[in-house]
Parts: structure tokens; C-alpha cells; sequence
């Protein structure tokens, strides 16, 4: 009895026939997450040309190491936790490396979950244009500590699921809903200013 052939998806044959050296399909998951993996990084550093040299660096890193990818997991998330590591690394050789002060271990109940929810961050009560909001946004996350910072930019920005956050950056489910938790406190501090009265707590 024949097996069932299992079909196969058009990124999965970019990058079955990027591991044989073909640079042109290399080139169209480049341009397929290319966007997604900036987004990541500059959320991260805050610097538009830091951000741009990891994004490259994360690419160029991924191409050299596709022999290691086994497809146990998707090719983004294993993209993604490449460019997280190459920041990682950065602030390190940087000294940039910021003092962590919550319980990495906290696991928030679903109403401080709640309560804590982003999602008027984005409404601001005064009126701001958009280039001050966006500064004022901006600086406020990079106040984060970078584990902080991380998770906040792939559930927020690239709307990833606790799930694929923690495959991302190698840490457990409960430690992503932890440092979510704790980065949304530290953004609410500072934005309430700029949040409509009552905005705050709304889901």
C-alpha cells in the first residue's frame, strides 16, 4: 500500500530548496518576513539603523544555519528567535543590558490579564500626530527591559499567540504571560497620560 503523500506548502519548497543553495528562494522568504523581522527588531532597539543591521544579520545568520532546521517547528519562529538572539547578543556586546525588576516566575490570573490589556495604548486622549504618538510610544517601550520589550513587540506588533512567542524566544508559556503582564503595567505608568479617562482598563 502506497503512503498518502503529504502535500507540501510553497514556503516549506523555499526552504526545502534553500538548504540546496538556491538563493532565489532564499530571496522570497527574505521578502516574505523581511517587514515582520524589522518590526521585531527595531521594536527591540529602538534605533532604525541598529535595526536594519540585525535584520540583515538575522537573514544571513538563518541561510548559514538552514542545515539545522529540521521543520519541528515553523520557519517564522525559528526565523523570529534568530533575530531575537542576534539582539540579545547586540546588547551585550553593548553593555546595554537593563536591571530586571519583576518575578520572571508571576503568572498573571485572566482579570489582571485583562486589566492590563494594550489595547487603548493606541487611542490616545490628547491630541497627539501621529509622529509625537508613534515617539511617545516608542520611547516607552524601549524603557522596557529587553525580555520585556520582546514579548510585548511580537504579541502587540506582529500579534503572535502565547504559544508561538514562547517557541520563538525558548521560554515557557507562563513566563511569556508573565513578562506580557509586567510590560503592560510599565506601559500603562507611562502612557496614561496620553489614555482617555476609563480607557485604561478596557479589554
Amino acid at each position: 500500500m502506497k503512503r498518502k503523500r503529504v502535500p507540501v506548502s510553497e514556503e516549506q519548497e523555499w526552504v526545502r530548496r534553500s538548504r540546496k543553495g538556491d538563493k532565489e528562494a532564499f530571496s522570497r522568504l527574505v521578502e516574505k518576513y523581511r517587514k515582520r523581522i524589522y518590526n521585531l527588531t527595531y521594536g527591540m532597539l529602538g534605533n532604525r539603523e541598529d535595526a536594519l543591521d540585525m535584520t540583515q544579520e538575522a537573514f544571513l545568520k538563518a541561510y548559514r544555519s538552514l542545515q539545522g532546521f529540521r521543520g519541528g517547528s515553523d520557519f517564522y519562529t525559528w526565523l523570529y528567535r534568530i533575530a531575537y538572539n542576534r539582539v540579545i547578543d547586540h546588547y551585550r556586546k553593548e553593555g546595554r543590558k537593563r536591571h530586571v525588576e519583576y518575578d520572571d516566575t508571576y503568572v498573571p490570573s485572566d482579570e489582571e490579564s485583562i486589566r492590563t490589556s494594550p489595547s487603548s495604548y493606541f487611542q490616545p486622549g490628547r491630541e497627539l500626530d501621529r509622529k509625537e504618538l508613534g515617539r511617545v510610544i516608542n520611547n516607552a517601550i524601549q524603557s522596557l527591559p529587553e525580555q520585556q520589550r520582546a514579548v510585548i513587540v511580537l504579541r502587540e506588533v506582529e500579534g503572535l499567540s502565547y504559544d508561538e512567542i514562547s517557541a520563538s524566544l525558548g521560554i515557557r508559556r507562563g513566563t511569556v504571560m508573565s513578562r506580557l503582564h509586567y510590560a503592560r503595567q510599565r506601559l500603562q505608568e507611562i502612557l496614561k497620560p496620553y489614555l482617555k479617562e476609563g480607557e485604561i482598563h478596557e479589554g
